[in-house]
């Protein structure tokens, strides 16, 4: 039978790649690739952002949020303009309540007087040094002293009874004894007994008494902090194979330090004002060069400057220790390490 030669009788072959073994299709540049709204565009790794001219989520903060935005913004400048005129009200009322007063004018003129003021500032300032080296160094004293109290004050077993009863003893005593006391004795009593080898310094006899004193204060304030910390922390480090002593250097400490940072400044805070009472003794600080010039012109602005001049180291120390307080309260409302 003949064929049509228009007709191909060739087997029709599919030019199509199979699958998985050829190379992919070039994309119909008919198709829209552009990701839509609220989906991510292609390349990007997750965690980091998109490039600039990928479109956004489509998120609008709805009308009622705005507004309440909006109140809240203007609420707390309002209460922002409340508190300010409310302050600079009072600030008023009190100068104008002093001023006014009777007598201001001999107040000003016994206390506030500048012409005193100035003369006395620099002789304030130079025996400063004397309240500033006492500080730094009892401070250093204090701290090692306390915490050596605290740790005797906690060691337990009998063979350790005479260590704790004595520790005890020493911080009953001195925290009792008035300040004032401990200075005379210390410093006007000591060298009454001509001790030879035993110094005379009213400097070194007044920091004496302020190591003896505010020891005691210090080492009631690291046991608390050692009591603080949870007893499984110690029975864990001695599961771990650690001694008690290195339960206590390594584990116990650490928290307890960390714990107590707040109270110790607030106790610096007291020991640097108390430096001002080793001029009992003759040393002449700022209180005494103060007293000095107050008894040569009766007139007591020099008092005045030496307070100004404590108050000025002390508020700075005193907003760090509020600061420190603020950290440590949120890091424990979060769950995290103090």
């Amino acid at each position: 039978m003949s064929t049509d030669p228009t007709v191909s009788t060739a087997p029709a072959v599919s030019t199509a790649p199979a699958i998985g073994t050829g190379p992919a299709a070039s994309p119909d540049p008919a198709v829209d690739t552009k990701p839509t709204a609220g989906t991510k565009p292609p390349g990007t790794v997750p965690g980091k952002r998109a490039p600039e001219d990928a479109p956004d989520d489509g998120y609008r903060p709805s009308e009622r949020r705005l507004a309440h935005e909006a109140y809240r913004r203007g609420r707390a400048r309002r209460s922002a303009l409340i508190a300010g005129v409310s302050t600079l009200a009072t600030a008023v009322a009190l100068y104008l309540l002093v001023v006014n007063s009777p007598g201001w004018e001999a107040t000003r003129k016994t206390f506030f007087n500048a012409h005193y003021a100035r003369q006395a500032l620099p002789e304030v300032l130079k025996g400063l040094r004397i309240n500033l080296e006492l500080m730094l160094g009892c401070g250093a004293l204090i701290l090692v002293l306390g915490l050596l109290l605290a740790v005797l004050r906690t060691l337990r077993g009998p063979v350790f009874l005479p260590a704790r009863l004595l520790a005890t003893a020493y911080v009953d005593f001195f925290l009792g004894l008035p300040m004032i006391i401990c200075l005379l004795v210390m410093v006007t009593g000591v060298p009454a007994l001509r001790l030879a080898g035993v110094t005379t310094d009213p400097i070194l006899l007044g920091g004496a008494a302020l190591v003896l004193t505010y020891s005691a204060y210090v080492s009631e304030v690291f046991r608390a902090g050692i009591d603080a910390v949870h007893p499984s922390q110690r029975a864990a480090a001695r599961s771990l194979g650690l001694s008690n002593a290195q339960a206590m250097r390594y584990v116990v400490l650490p928290q307890a330090v960390r714990r107590v940072g707040p109270p110790l400044l607030n106790n610096l805070v007291s020991l640097q004002k108390d430096t001002g009472l080793v001029s009992i003794g003759g040393a002449i600080d700022a209180v005494y060069a103060a007293k000095i010039i107050a008894g040569r012109s009766f007139n007591y602005t020099p008092y005045i400057v030496a307070g100004l001049v404590f108050i000025v180291l002390t508020v700075p120390l005193t907003r760090f220790t509020d600061w420190l307080t603020r950290r440590m309260n949120r890091r424990q409302h979060q769950g995290g390490a103090v």
